[in-house]
């Protein structure tokens, strides 16, 4: 039967004392108690509870008192007046009635719980544990001397993916897009990745083509007389002097 299970009666459990708590637990609810013992014979029988000295078989018998709180029940197999074997103990605390594990089922929880202890120590552990096939085998810890756990929450926080955007900030960046797209047109295009960019559209250039041509300004024709009328300098394309003037250079010099 599983130790976890547990029986009470709590019509009972301000009365109970020594001579009624084996009637107590007699009680036909009380999953511990088997109906073929010969407590239930001597009980059918109306016999004296000191008859079962005499008897073979299974048999319940009060262990340990401790009133008004404990109590020691014991299941037991009788094979003559002075030869017994026990099968399992049973206590009552406060009218609660227990089954009491055996030393096999201590021993299990123990080496259950040391087992599961050495497990999660040697898991702690191998977080800190390197290796590399030049330098072998290290033990890298933090720096600041960070427990296990936070290190692993740490972890946790970075790997944890973010939430994908709605519908609506999907849409609603996109048109942002396209309008500064609009607005703010391109001057360089890429056909395909490594390849030279292309000139798209270029602002300056398309200013100066709209503008039209300067027209140049007619020159005065006292200007011109003048420029003819300049000395030469011997370069070739100037203008030749007339003969007048030729005479009064060399009457100067």
């Amino acid at each position: 039967m599983s130790l976890s299970i547990s029986w009470s009666d709590s019509a009972w459990r301000s009365i109970l004392n020594e001579s009624n708590v084996m009637e107590y637990f007699s009680q036909r609810s009380n999953p511990f108690y088997d109906r073929t013992c010969n407590n239930e014979v001597v009980r059918m029988q109306r016999l004296e509870m000191e008859q079962l000295l005499n008897m073979t078989g299974l048999e319940y018998t009060l262990l340990h008192v401790q009133d008004p709180i404990l109590f020691v029940i014991r299941k037991q197999h009788r094979h003559s007046p002075t030869k017994v074997t026990p099968l399992s103990d049973y206590h009552l605390i406060a009218g609660e009635v227990y089954q009491a594990p055996d030393i096999g089922a201590v021993i299990n929880s123990r080496l259950t719980t040391a087992v599961n202890s050495i497990e999660s120590s040697f898991q702690e552990a191998q977080k800190f544990a390197r290796y590399h096939p030049s330098k072998g085998y290290w033990w890298q810890f933090t720096d600041d001397g960070e427990a296990g756990d936070e290190v692993q929450k740490k972890d946790q926080k970075t790997k944890k993916h973010e939430e994908p955007s709605s519908v609506f900030q999907r849409r609603r960046v996109d048109l942002l897009l396209e309008e500064l797209t609009r607005k703010y047109k391109p001057l360089y295009f890429q056909p395909n990745t490594g390849e030279k960019p292309v000139a798209v559209f270029n602002p300056l250039e398309s200013s100066e083509s709209s503008q039209p041509p300067a027209q140049e300004k007619e020159e005065p024709a006292s200007a011109q007389m003048n420029r003819n009328m300049a000395p030469s300098s011997g370069i070739a394309g100037s203008v030749p002097l007339p003969p007048e003037a030729k005479k009064r250079r060399l009457s100067k010099s």
